[in-house]
């Protein structure tokens, strides 16, 4: 995980363990409790309850695209990173997370490197690979290798320490990692990881996190649940969305429709203001979807 990052300035590039020893910094606003503003409806923030009726049945989600070109970028040779909110040296304050859903990165690592030995608290990390071999080793005593498909949960709690490599050599990395500001602090840290099949996630949203497990899914200390799709072209999904609740969509690679339009790789979408949204395949595409309160 790119844990801090310099965009394309004139800075020295910093070593693997420059980029884990300021991880605390990157989330200091979400380790001190501040609720990270949305890019919408920041003003306007509704109940947190999941189940609640929509406001307006029948009503698609209304957009607002998060380009791949707007990220911030950094490219230290071993490690090329997109943040697509504030994060490291890139600050912007119009995109400081989304609800609960703090960090999204999406990340590169060439073979053999990785990040060292460091620290997190307070927060629910999630990673999702895309291609290549993650492996994992924290201080709660886990150690495992992660491939396409699998999901990896680690709730930070009062605080645990742990490192990410490329396992291979040769081959690169890509993967995304996304922190969530938990519902509570200081709790125990906790560990899960789970493969999901593409058949599971093919022309639909699997869930793959929630606050309950429900289907099989990992279990995280938020509101919040995730879900991963696999979309050939001309494959389509119908998604529901609560009142008082968002659905962020970022697009790792392919291209989707979202409610007819077009998002490609690295693109997401902000959807609220409605009670469903809808995704069609236009070029084979891999995606993941945050449905959080706003």
């Amino acid at each position: 995980m790119s844990d801090i990052d310099r965009p394309e300035d004139e800075t020295p590039t910093p070593s693997r363990r420059d980029v884990c020893r300021a991880a605390a910094a990157a989330a200091a606003l979400g380790a001190a409790g501040c609720r990270p503003a949305s890019p919408i409806r920041d003003a306007e923030r509704g109940s947190t309850a999941a189940v609640a009726p929509p406001a307006s049945p029948g009503v698609a989600a209304k957009i607002l695209a998060r380009r791949s070109g707007e990220r911030g970028h950094a490219d230290h040779g071993w490690l090329d990173t997109y943040h697509t909110f504030s994060f490291a040296n890139y600050h912007d304050p119009n995109h400081m997370g989304f609800g609960p859903l703090r960090v999204l990165n999406q990340d590169r690592v060439t073979g053999g490197n990785g990040f060292p030995k460091h620290g997190h608290k307070d927060m629910e990390i999630v990673s999702y690979v895309l291609d290549g071999v993650m492996e994992h080793k924290d201080s709660m005593g886990n150690g495992s290798q992660m491939r396409p498909g699998d999901v990896q949960l680690m709730s930070a709690g009062d605080g645990v320490l742990h490192s990410e490599f490329n396992a291979s050599r040769d081959a690169s990395l890509h993967f995304l990692q996304m922190w969530v500001l938990p519902a509570e602090r200081e709790t125990e840290p906790r560990y899960e990881q789970k493969a999901f099949t593409r058949e599971e996630r093919s022309g639909a949203l699997r869930l793959v996190v929630s606050p309950d497990g429900a289907d099989g899914s990992l279990t995280i200390g938020q509101d919040a649940r995730l879900y991963a799709g696999l979309f050939a072209a001309g494959e389509e999904t119908r998604q529901a969305l609560g009142a008082g609740r968002g659905a962020w969509l970022h697009v790792a690679t392919g291209s989707v429709e979202v409610n007819g339009q077009v998002f490609g790789p690295g693109d997401a979408a902000a959807l609220t203001d409605g009670d469903h949204f809808v995704v069609r395949g236009v070029e084979e595409a891999e995606l993941v979807v945050w449905d959080v309160p706003v």
